[in-house]
């Protein structure tokens, strides 16, 4: 596993963003769709062990292999860019302009590849530990969060915060290796942590919500988005940006400025 330094990596994660941040809106869309949609798949995988009476933990070790995709095939997370082109910001190698239409975009490629997965997932699979087990998620990222009002809203944002200091931790490690072996091994490591917590990632969400809205007749759209996509998106935000871009920029001091 060849190591890359942390000056080296943050240089090429810049360069990274400055990149992305000129992708026309088209490859925004179809990449962010891609991603959204392989960790669709890769949530639903994990919901074997638990189906089959196995620990959690067993479902989180399996989740990265969605995140490992969507990263070597270069597709668009945005979780990742709330920290990727904020870097760029910093070094003046991306507009504030290019880095809120690269969020726009990817976000909404995100979510329709969310909507789609849910929606494939929940017309093939026809079991009703699936239903109990949507039902269950249903509860514990939405429910128990509105039943205590503002409160479960910053329990939630605070959660979002936490899940993506270690999803942009994932998307900083691919950097450090310059072999795919390790960049596989360092991304599955944070990315495997957060699931197992059991923190709140916003495209995540994007599928096993909608799934559990369209299997139940509980959740409503709007209490998907008031009570866990709207707070989960501001923490993962922050989360990115205080806890990855800001303290990985220490290393930029020979990153070229523009």
């Amino acid at each position: 596993m060849a190591y890359v330094t942390p000056t080296e990596a943050v240089a090429r994660m810049v360069e990274t963003a400055a990149f992305k941040a000129q992708l026309p809106f088209r490859l925004l869309l179809a990449r962010g769709f891609l991603a959204g949609a392989l960790l669709g798949y890769a949530t639903s995988l994990s919901f074997i062990p638990q189906l089959q009476g196995m620990p959690s933990l067993i479902g989180a070790l399996l989740f990265p292999v969605g995140f490992v995709l969507l990263v070597l095939l270069g597709l668009e997370l945005v979780t990742g860019n709330f920290a990727l082109l904020p870097m760029g910001l910093l070094a003046r190698r991306v507009r504030p302009r290019d880095l809120l239409r690269n969020w726009l975009w990817v976000y909404l490629g995100n979510l329709l590849g969310g909507l789609f997965y849910a929606v494939m997932y929940t017309q093939l699979v026809h079991d009703p530990k699936v239903t109990e087990l949507l039902a269950s998620i249903a509860q514990r990222k939405v429910f128990s969060y509105q039943e205590l009002g503002l409160t479960g809203q910053l329990m939630a944002i605070g959660k979002g915060l936490l899940c993506n200091w270690m999803v942009t931790l994932g998307t900083a490690m691919a950097y450090f290796s310059s072999t795919t072996t390790g960049k596989v091994i360092t991304m599955w490591l944070p990315i495997m942590t957060f699931f197992a917590l059991g923190y709140e990632h916003s495209v995540v969400n994007m599928f096993v919500l909608p799934a559990a809205l369209l299997e139940s007749g509980t959740l409503t759209v709007s209490d998907w988005w008031v009570w866990n996509q709207v707070p989960v998106t501001i923490g993962n935000i922050i989360g990115a940006v205080a806890l990855t871009s800001f303290p990985l920029m220490t290393y930029s001091s020979h990153v070229p400025q523009a």
